[in-house]
């Protein structure tokens, strides 16, 4: 009697037949069928038996990862839809299963094609071509605190693998870049060595968590939510099922201190609030809870809501979790552009969503009025750079500028080393593409500025390089439509040879629609675009003004669609004039711009416009 796999051809014709049949009696009650769109399979009970060339193989579906992703796929196709390549990639390939070919591609030299492009990505490492034949790695620092012992080592992976050189994001993280393709590898496994763990930093997953930059020695905080933010990055480590969502998605836990954590801009935003006790009840006792909001993602010109859910610190990780499991199930997985939390809560409704969470905890959430509790005190806009005191006494931190994020390998040296003797072997990154280091005595200070200096880095907040935000541009990114580290750099160098600022004023500046740099939410923002000049297409910028944040939470207005970068120095420099001429007071830049018409502001600068041209 032949076998093939261990199964005779009786017992092949027998399972396959069974498992046909099951299919066809589910169908006639109306049943979605358990076979799934592979050809050759059919399910019995959660167990897929695949037949195909090499016999019969049995796999307990129930184990494989992305099962209830699975599911979320097969929905939308009994529908008739179509799913998008990258959700068909994920069908076809567990991401987390690609180890060996990555390796094996590292020893053949190769970068991925194909899907594989976009499956590397659970993995942290995007091969950014044709910006660059390279790989960037995106790291996953939860609260974006480091030990100077990791970040010294992080610096030897960029020399010995990459570009020599770690950029700052807006997410509180890291990157590195220029990996050639046989050393993709060697970098994750260096970071594990670490205790870094980047798998999922890309794709379809949860991003970075981040918190309080400050959290743990802010003197205005209302509660520390670095240990939020790290007990959420273990969940989603050890829960195999967020790995498959149908878009990224950003979780952020602000808890009320001096620098803005911008969770307003987060798919979940926890915000730190107080019920005093003149406001509390048996049923709301005094204390510190989180606000929850949803739906932030301001490149698609949207701040997250609030949902009117008060929360307890010890109930944010489970209720996230809740959350994550609706959006896996429902959102969206035909249309890229509507595959975030943002676009289920806009067809459903809060009330039907916060429903349908309630449903997956299995009791009722609590709902809370705003005249029940107290919101922090407004944020610092220059918190995040310069010496400020902490809540411990004779401890100070400072905050670095980082010139658009980057820094050169020696120079993380030299900053773990001036964390390592002045303060606690801490560094923190903001999500200001920068980074503190606390802990920092009074007697110390002055030296530490020096240190700083010496290492070609500031610390002053009068910079226009503190506002500075800016993606990585074309440089690096196949999206990008300029070079907005280098042009952010030359804008900055070009305001401060003709200002002094004596209010903060916040210069967004991003590659594409993606938004990555967040120009929606500032003063100033520029999201790359190809203008035409005669028969080329020259690089340029959209100009949007007004943006704001937390307490100023606005979405910024078009100023001017395109203008290639040449001519937006003196734009930048007569709308500054006629801000400082102008304005009331300290009055902030934002409020100042929105309080004017847009053709007015528009007159201004078309004034720079044609001296320049």
């Amino acid at each position: 009697m032949s076998t093939t796999n261990g199964f005779t051809e009786t017992q092949k014709n027998y399972l396959q037949g069974f498992a046909m049949g099951a299919d066809v009696a589910r169908k006639v009650k109306g049943l979605p069928i358990l076979s799934g769109s592979c050809g050759g399979q059919n399910g019995i009970n959660g167990t897929a038996i695949q037949l195909g060339a090499q016999g019969a193989q049995i796999v307990d579906t129930a184990s494989v990862p992305g099962s209830l992703e699975r599911q979320a796929q097969d929905r939308f196709l009994a529908r008739g839809k179509k799913l998008s390549k990258e959700e068909q990639a994920k069908r076809e390939k567990d991401a987390l299963g690609i180890w060996d070919e990555m390796k094996q591609a590292a020893r053949d030299n190769v970068f991925p094609k194909g899907n594989d492009l976009f499956l590397w990505k659970f993995h942290g490492l995007f091969h950014v071509t044709p910006a660059q034949n390279s790989f960037m790695c995106r790291l996953r620092i939860p609260g974006g605190e480091l030990k100077s012992w990791q970040f010294r080592g992080i610096a030897d992976l960029a020399e010995q693998h990459g570009g020599g050189f770690v950029d700052a994001t807006t997410r509180a993280n890291l990157q590195i870049r220029e990996i050639p393709a046989n050393r993709g590898c060697a970098v994750h496994e260096g970071l594990c060595e670490l205790g870094l763990i980047n798998k999922g930093s890309g794709a379809d997953n949860i991003r970075n968590v981040t918190s309080a930059a400050t959290a743990g020695f802010d003197p205005h905080e209302l509660i520390d939510t670095l240990p939020l933010a790290k007990e959420m990055h273990h969940h989603i480590l050890n829960h195999r099922e967020l790995y498959g969502l149908p878009r990224k998605f950003n979780i952020s836990f602000d808890g009320g201190g001096a620098i803005a954590t911008l969770e307003d801009t987060n798919d979940i935003g926890f915000q730190a609030v107080r019920v005093p006790v003149e406001k509390s009840s048996v049923e709301l006792p005094e204390g510190v809870y989180f606000r929850l909001t949803l739906g932030g993602i301001t490149g698609h010109k949207d701040f997250a809501r609030d949902t009117g859910v008060l929360l307890t610190p010890a109930e944010c990780i489970r209720v996230a979790h809740a959350i994550l499991l609706v959006f896996l199930e429902n959102g969206d997985r035909t249309d890229r552009h509507k595959a975030r939390l943002k676009y289920v809560l806009d067809d459903w409704g809060f009330p039907k969503f916060i429903e349908a969470v309630e449903k997956k905890l299995g009791r009722p959430l609590r709902k809370v009025t705003t005249d029940h509790y107290e919101l922090p005190f407004a944020p610092d806009r220059w918190a995040h750079v310069d010496v400020h005191p902490q809540k411990q006494t004779d401890r100070y931190y400072i905050g670095l500028v980082l010139p658009v994020g980057r820094m050169s390998c020696e120079q993380v040296h030299a900053i773990a080393d001036i964390a390592d003797k002045y303060g606690s072997s801490r560094i923190r990154f903001t999500v200001w593409q920068n980074l503190i280091i606390p802990d920092i005595r009074g007697a110390d200070v002055d030296a530490v500025k020096a240190a700083i200096e010496a290492t070609g880095l500031d610390w002053k907040a009068s910079s226009f390089r503190a506002g500075l935000v800016a993606c990585t541009g074309n440089a690096g990114c196949k999206f990008a439509a300029s070079n907005t580290k280098s042009q952010a750099m030359i804008l900055a160098s070009y305001l401060e040879e003709r200002f002094d600022l004596d209010v903060p004023i916040n210069m967004h500046f991003t590659g594409c629609p993606n938004s990555c740099a967040q120009h929606f939410i500032g003063d100033i923002g520029f999201r790359g675009a190809k203008v035409e000049v005669g028969e080329e297409l020259v690089e340029g910028y959209e100009i949007v003004v007004g943006g704001g944040y937390a307490d100023k939470q606005n979405i910024a207005r078009q100023l001017f669609p395109k203008v290639v970068f040449e001519e937006i120095p003196p734009i930048v420099e007569r709308l500054l004039l006629f801000y400082l001429e102008n304005r009331l007071g300290l009055e902030a830049f934002s409020d100042f711009v929105n309080r004017h018409e847009l053709e007015q502001l528009q007159s201004v600068c078309e004034f720079s416009m044609a001296a320049a041209s």
